[in-house]
């Protein structure tokens, strides 16, 4: 419970209190930490605005000046963020009235984001490149990750015991702490996240032979006391792209190459956001309206020569 909050406090202070009372050991790391960006915001734009000071234009002013420096949606988020601090201090009696009511999300054009991807040829050409030996090596990394989408945590967390070779499925059901470098299993990104992958008989006949002697319960592409980076393993992707003189895209940008090439294959959106773990299928239209599109195009031409050819 919050103590010793007055309508005289600031409400950067209360807001601090409430995420350290509310937020702090009930939601993931990297949740948190948004809400303590917020808080550096709010120390920026509103330093001496008292709770009772909060009314409406008061908070819109503070959500517009926001907005100045950031994308709609990162707003959004920034007043999602506010707003359940606000709904407790209105209900305690810190705010006379909700200034939260029929808020206007405003925000900075988004820039054009065009997903990086490789087409099949370049996939195919990358991964005959790869150094594939008898030990597990990052080149090993990219391979899986090329061939099942997976996000560069959920792959990291991977260990002998997620394997299934005799049903040829992989299990993604953690994730591992790269970011902090504490060296732990995290909880997937979301429950969609938590899912059984397919995998081909190449996978499995590679992978059988080279976990053979790896503790089943211990992430296979960290070793103990390892800190891993993100960029480490993106400069060798890197190095081989430049070699191979094919588009430079990163570890997530594999995870858009398998997505992509799925899709023009002919894979449902359905079964695409299933194998990624996205929590609907409307992340994966938005991600990849631009390759939707394009396939829309192909079947207005199978369409029209369908129809030219009953004449």
């Amino acid at each position: 419970m919050l103590e010793h909050i007055s309508q005289e406090d600031l409400f950067i202070d209360y807001y601090s209190q409430w995420v350290k009372v509310y937020k702090e050991g009930a939601i993931r790391k990297v949740t948190l930490d948004k809400y303590h960006m917020t808080c550096s915001w709010l120390e920026k734009l509103i330093p001496n605005l008292k709770l009772k000071d909060m009314t409406r234009i008061n908070y819109q002013q503070l959500l517009n000046d926001y907005a100045e420096s950031h994308e709609r949606q990162t707003t959004m988020d920034f007043h999602h963020q506010l707003k359940g601090a606000i709904l407790d201090a209105v209900d305690e009696g810190y705010i006379e009235r909700d200034p939260t009511r029929k808020v206007i999300i405003k925000g900075k054009q988004p820039a054009s984001k065009k997903v990086k991807y490789l087409n099949q040829f370049e996939l195919h050409s990358l991964l005959k490149d790869l150094k594939l030996g008898m030990e597990i090596s990052w080149d090993w990394f990219i391979l899986l990750v090329a061939k099942t989408g997976m996000r560069f945590s959920e792959a990291l967390a991977l260990t002998p015991k997620d394997f299934d070779f005799v049903h040829q499925t992989l299990s993604i059901n953690k994730t591992w702490d790269y970011k902090d470098n504490l060296g732990e299993f995290l909880p997937t990104k979301n429950k969609s996240s938590v899912r059984k992958i397919q995998i081909d008989w190449q996978i499995v006949v590679q992978f059988a032979e080279l976990l053979k002697t790896f503790d089943p319960d211990k992430p296979i592409f960290v070793k103990e006391g390892q800190h891993v980076y993100n960029s480490t393993v993106n400069d060798i992707l890197s190095r081989h792209c430049k070699k191979l003189n094919i588009p430079v895209i990163s570890i997530h940008g594999l995870r858009h190459t398998h997505a992509s090439l799925l899709l023009f294959a002919g894979v449902t959106i359905a079964s695409v956001a299933r194998r990624l773990g996205h929590a609907s299928m409307n992340t994966t239209q938005k991600t990849y309206l631009h390759i939707i599109h394009e396939l829309e195009n192909q079947d207005v031409d199978l369409v029209m020569r369908s129809l030219s050819s009953l004449s």
